[in-house]
């Protein structure tokens, strides 16, 4: 099982809106103290609920959570429309955030919302701010791999032959392939893609599993986010047999891709949910999630997780993060393919 983590004290500004929260009333907040916030989160529970328990514990406001995967909770809110129960919408990716925000249904974040959040990790018109940053690698057995791949390209060649994994109906992994459609055309990822199935990849239900999988010896590769090592290396109690390998600067292999939030225009509690997104991206709170979670902060000059390198000497490749919202058409190609 994972630690428990304990959380740092809220923001000297959280504890002050807070204050205000309890002692006047807002216009925003239907002029009476906000006891209640919906979240759809495409965050574990696993994952997010000792940070969400912190802000209840904090602020005596509850949190009705939905726990589901980021794309079928846009998906759902998208149903929903204006009508959506939701106040707050957290992700584990920008595309599902930025699906949410090509219809309309996020609100403008104040500029003192998430304030320190570099501007490339926030929607041009900020509906949506970046909350952690975590990078596509690749992980390998040092054993079996003996030549490592300088791109995603490279994966097609026989020595990975029936020994590489991938996750496609992990929202991460469709974030990575809506990039790349973006970048190099559908064409070309439909053809990556059938050239994978023709060298025999392994089809797995999450990263973890891929983890697992090289640990164990089914595989040898495989695409993932940085810090399932650390994760599943932390759940089995021990150290694993599998490492870190990132791409030839500028490949899109080693994209940077943000967890996120946004309030939905159907909140009548603006200044509640706004004030959670200001928890989490506070300095303390991202120090956490840095030790806790092994996800990067996005906050400049924030020290990265162990064993990996900072977000600017990864040499990630330039990609709009807005440009990953068209995840209904990645996802179309992967059934066309047959790996959905």
């Amino acid at each position: 099982m994972l630690k428990k983590y304990r959380l740092a004290a809220l923001s000297g500004a959280t504890a002050l809106f807070l204050a205000l929260l309890t002692g006047c009333s807002s216009s925003d907040d239907q002029a009476q103290a906000v006891t209640e916030l919906t979240v759809y989160s495409g965050r574990s529970e696993e994952f997010i609920a000792p940070f969400f328990a912190q802000w209840e514990e904090e602020s005596g406001i509850k949190l009705n959570i939905r726990y589901g995967d980021s794309a079928e909770l846009a998906a759902q809110i998208l149903e929903e429309g204006s009508n959506s129960p939701a106040d707050l919408f957290l992700s584990q990716d920008a595309g599902s955030l930025g699906a949410v925000a090509e219809a309309g249904l996020f609100t403008e974040l104040g500029a003192d919302v998430a304030a320190a959040i570099p501007a490339k990790f926030v929607a041009a018109n900020r509906n949506w701010v970046g909350v952690t940053g975590r990078a596509r690698v690749f992980v390998y057995s040092p054993e079996r791999v003996k030549t490592l791949p300088n791109s995603i390209t490279d994966l097609t060649n026989s020595a990975y032959k029936n020994q590489l994994g991938i996750a496609p109906t992990n929202s991460s992994f469709q974030a990575f392939l809506t990039a790349l459609i973006s970048a190099k055309g559908k064409s070309f990822a439909k053809s990556w893609l059938q050239d994978l199935q023709a060298n025999g990849v392994k089809i797995y239900p999450k990263n973890s599993s891929i983890v697992e999988a090289i640990d164990r010896g089914e595989i040898s590769i495989g695409l993932v986010n940085h810090y399932y090592v650390w994760e599943v290396s932390e759940a089995l109690g021990r150290p694993i047999n599998v490492e870190i390998g990132f791409f030839v600067p500028g490949d899109l292999g080693n994209l940077i891709n943000v967890s996120g939030a946004g309030v939905l225009v159907s909140s009548k509690k603006y200044a509640a949910a706004q004030e959670l997104i200001n928890y989490l991206t506070s300095d303390s709170t991202q120090q956490k999630f840095v030790i806790d979670t092994h996800e990067y902060s996005l906050l400049e000059g924030a020290t990265p997780p162990d064993e990996v390198p900072g977000l600017d000497q990864i040499g990630a490749p330039t990609v709009d993060l807005n440009s990953l919202k068209d995840i209904k058409s990645t996802q179309d190609l992967l059934i066309e393919v047959g790996l959905l």
